[in-house]
């Protein structure tokens, strides 16, 4: 049985595997919701299910390796501009990830692309805040 809830000393948090799990079926969803609106963003439509979950899990890898990276480096940029920079540092990750997807996933349009990195960070936003909920509905109960 998954502990969804681990506690550890004076410290609480989510089990890894939920959030991770809470991450990829969140921006499947994105990618999906996304790709049925737009025509500009285009998922082969054989797979698009498979391709929407390894599309996300290529961004999930490149979050944790590019993004603190390109976040440190556009910090001051990002302050300039009171934080408005962040979706471009997410828009430049999705256009790694469809350079490296090849024909199977395009961004074609740079508008909707942007608005896909926005839809992207309000699901992370939204994640986020739902795992602080279960964590302190954990610490009022436990």
């Amino acid at each position: 049985m998954i502990k969804l809830i681990i506690k550890e000393k004076n410290k609480i948090r989510i089990n890894r595997f939920i959030d991770w799990l809470l991450y990829m079926i969140g921006y499947t969803i994105a990618f999906i919701i996304t790709t049925s609106l737009f025509k500009t963003v285009f998922i082969e439509d054989a797979h698009k299910y498979l391709l929407s979950f390894l599309i996300v899990f290529i961004i999930y890898i490149l979050n944790k390796t590019i993004k603190p990276i390109l976040i440190t480096l556009t910090i001051p940029i990002t302050g300039l501009t009171l934080g408005l920079f962040y979706p471009c540092i997410n828009l430049f990750i999705l256009k790694i990830t469809d350079f490296l997807m090849g024909h199977y996933f395009d961004l074609n349009n740079l508008f909707i692309a942007f608005f896909l990195a926005i839809l992207l960070s309000i699901m992370n936003f939204i994640a986020e805040e739902i795992i602080k909920k279960i964590i302190e509905k954990v610490k009022i109960h436990g």
